[in-house]
């Protein structure tokens, strides 16, 4: 019995140093050179765009910008539309001009499963004052197709706010439900709300 015992718990430990490694790969988001707009308000219709960015590797970052706020897609999008559902900050908020992307790797397979992306949000009483927040988010796979925010980390006086963000998506983020989980904030983050299509 022993001897049987022993090939077995070998063989265990195989599987799980076969298990997918997660490492970091960081991409650019810069509206003039990564994105392109393929939607926008015409003369009296407000001030709103929607844009399809590089990503990594074939994912899309899709943006859709209303008001001086923004909604981001990560990933491929359901039925090519450009999200199902929009999420940001009620403030004015801008995104960072770096996608930091949670891979896993497996083999030759590596598989964006989550985004860490700063945003910056504006202080509606002072305009001088604005907070960062690190947003996690869920990317969209093709088969899949789906893509919202597992959780917010307040990036403002947090030195801690990288590993959160990173345990927060390494943890949450692949088996997340849009649409029925509720997102995870660490710290006092600025008012934000999802509004589903």
């Amino acid at each position: 019995m022993r001897a049987v015992l022993i090939p077995l718990a070998f063989a265990g430990l195989c599987q799980a140093a076969h298990a997918g490694d997660i490492s970091s790969a960081y991409t650019d988001l810069d509206w003039k050179k990564d994105c392109v707009t393929y939607a926008q308000a015409g003369e009296g219709e407000g001030d709103w765009a929607d844009l399809a960015c590089s990503g990594y590797r074939g994912y899309p970052v899709l943006i859709a910008y209303d008001d001086a706020r923004e909604s981001l897609f990560y990933g491929f999008p359901p039925g090519g539309d450009m999200t199902s559902a929009w999420e940001s900050f009620s403030g004015f908020n801008s995104s960072g001009a770096k996608v930091e992307w949670r891979i896993e790797t497996t083999g030759d397979k590596a598989v964006p499963f989550a985004v860490i992306h700063r945003r910056t949000i504006s202080d509606g009483e002072d305009g001088t004052k604005s907070t960062d927040v690190l947003l996690v988010a869920k990317v969209g796979q093709v088969d899949g197709r789906d893509s919202c925010t597992v959780g917010l980390v307040l990036a403002t006086g947090n030195p801690q706010a990288n590993d959160q963000a990173r345990k927060l998506a390494d943890e949450k983020a692949r088996t997340f439900a849009c649409g029925k989980d509720r997102h995870t904030v660490i710290g006092d983050v600025p008012a934000f709300g999802r509004v589903d299509n």
